[in-house]
């Protein structure tokens, strides 16, 4: 389903693994790719193409938190050989307004950075696993 909404700002934005939202979050990217596969023949005076598969990608940072527990569902998810995959939501202007982005993913990084005169940081990131499905939030 479509969704056409209104010019909103992030500061509101949740991402949820599963039923727990992720503490901390600083920001996600979501990406969204369609495949093409070329029909040209001889003769064509320019290549065409047709649409086929469709994808999703993303990342996400996060002020790294032990204690959270879709955080630690992450770390758990990645450490596991041969895990499945997990549901995620995302919601790019909070949970009451704007669009709900959903799908199931497989974490595919986990990347911890800390300084010394800064917060520890974790990098997340993820291949959708099927559709991403757009709706509006309820």
């Amino acid at each position: 389903m479509a969704y056409a909404g209104t010019v909103v700002t992030g500061e509101q934005g949740v991402v949820k693994i599963g039923a727990n939202a992720v503490a901390s979050v600083r920001s996600f990217t979501i990406d969204q790719e369609q495949a093409v596969v070329e029909k040209t023949v001889m003769g064509d005076g320019s290549r065409s193409y047709l649409p086929s598969l469709n994808q999703f990608s993303g990342s996400m940072d996060v002020y790294y938190d032990d204690s959270d527990t879709a955080q630690q569902a992450i770390l758990t998810n990645i450490q596991a050989t041969g895990t499945s995959n997990v549901a995620i939501e995302l919601y790019p202007s909070g949970t009451t307004t704007g669009a709900k982005l959903s799908g199931n993913i497989i974490i595919t990084g986990h990347s911890i950075t800390s300084s010394m005169d800064g917060v520890v940081e974790a990098s997340i990131t993820f291949q959708g696993d099927g559709a991403l499905t757009i709706e509006a939030t309820s």
